[in-house]
């Protein structure tokens, strides 16, 4: 973008290098003022290996500011992410988990071991949660195992497990309950994101005004203030690039001292946790439509019945799926894009036979260049946009990853 500037929309290529780096100004900014702002920050791997190829150092050295330093760092919270910006529900799930850890490693890279230690929470990317139960028990797994205490969940994406219907309580923390074929369980705390692609609502600081209109709840014989959560592209669109600076500063400075101050998620939990509230107190959800498949068969009943039973769901019922759900219920991460799942696919499982079967040492430069290769064809941008350019990128990208695992190992 910075070497075609007269291109389609190239020429915000220096606004979007500046949404990227802009929250290292207004933290210390607002810090130095005696205000107390919070914010929530994701950055994947992809991005952050972009930033560096094209020398864009001052965007991380911005970020480290307020990362590591003692004053800032409290107010900034950092939230995992698979490395390369991969959608659970149709990413297989060995890759999903290596997605997770590169992440966790490229952070640390960054940031250090100790700034690692302070990310506690995990944001899928697209908000896209699988709910065929053995991909979201391995989705659970996969962050339970890698240290994460919570999740950020759609609020259209999830389940009451008796009724079926969409939580009501959405501004408390959820405990989300994973079941699979086998009869296994996982669970995790669900922080419940309000609102759909909410990128112009997230610019005006909506949050803080629905907060300001909430009064405090009842969570198990005690009284708790609600948690409103939102979610939006730092970057993307006029509203997030133009008009969010002036009104975040303004939310903030107006927050601070209130009785609706900001707060990042995990701070809130630790706060519940000092009142004695924890996971175990949170009402419980699932993932959506699961409620139809656990009325036919039950947990442990194995892959054949739970296949067969989804099958029957899918004939009565159009609406009925196991795609996964994200922040707009109208996009598929899979009908449409055979063209590119199927490459990815064999680029997959090609992955797993060349080298993770053989034991290749993750050190091996060849282990690192074919995994890079194998992430980076992940990223839901090449499904996300319809067939075209972006599908042919995914393609290419693939085909580059299949040339590296058959002719450099």
């Amino acid at each position: 973008m910075m070497e075609n500037q007269g291109i389609g929309d190239n020429h915000n290529a220096g606004v979007f290098v500046w949404c990227y780096k802009r929250m290292g100004d207004f933290i210390p900014e607002l810090v130095h003022e005696g205000k107390n702002p919070r914010v929530m920050l994701e950055y994947s791997g992809t991005l952050w290996h972009g930033l560096r190829k094209m020398g864009q150092h001052d965007v991380l050295d911005n970020l480290k500011r307020i990362t590591i330093e003692p004053q800032y760092r409290r107010c900034v919270e950092w939230l995992g992410m698979p490395w390369g910006h991969a959608v659970a529900p149709s990413t297989p799930v060995q890759d999903y988990r290596a997605h997770v850890k590169a992440w966790q490693h490229h952070f640390a890279a960054i940031f250090g071991l100790e700034a690692l230690g302070r990310v506690r929470g995990f944001s899928p990317s697209e908000m896209a949660l699988p709910n065929h139960p053995d991909v979201a028990y391995e989705f659970v797994k996969t962050l339970k195992d890698a240290g994460y205490d919570w999740v950020l969940v759609q609020e259209h994406s999830v389940e009451l497990p008796d009724s079926g219907r969409n939580p009501e309580q959405r501004h408390l923390p959820h405990r989300l309950v994973v079941k699979n074929s086998k009869g296994e369980s996982a669970s995790i705390i669900a922080i419940i994101k309000t609102q759909g692609s909410d990128t112009k609502l997230v610019a005006q600081m909506q949050p803080f005004y629905e907060a300001k209109s909430l009064n405090r709840w009842q969570l198990k014989g005690k009284s708790v203030p609600p948690l409103v959560t939102q979610i939006a592209d730092g970057e993307n669109g006029g509203v997030m690039m133009n008009e969010f600076p002036p009104k975040y500063m303004e939310a903030m400075r107006e927050c601070s001292g209130s009785k609706t101050p900001a707060v990042n998620v995990t701070e809130y939990l630790e706060y519940l946790a000092s009142i004695g509230l924890t996971e175990k107190d949170f009402p419980e959800v699932q993932p959506l439509h699961q409620k139809k498949i656990w009325d036919r068969i039950k947990p442990g009943a194995g892959p054949e019945k739970m296949a067969q039973a989804i099958e029957t769901l899918r004939k009565e019922d159009h609406r009925f799926h196991v795609e996964g759900g994200s922040w707009t219920n109208d996009i598929s991460w899979v009908k449409g894009y055979e063209n590119v799942l199927g490459p990815m696919e064999q680029v997959s499982s090609l992955f797993a036979e060349k080298l993770r079967q053989k034991k290749v040492p993750t050190s091996d430069p060849r282990y690192r260049n074919a995994l890079f290769h194998l992430m980076s064809a992940q990223t839901s941008c090449y499904r996300y946009w319809g067939q075209g350019l972006w599908t042919d990128y995914g393609r290419e990208i693939s085909r580059r990853a299949t040339e590296i695992l058959k002719h450099d190992l």
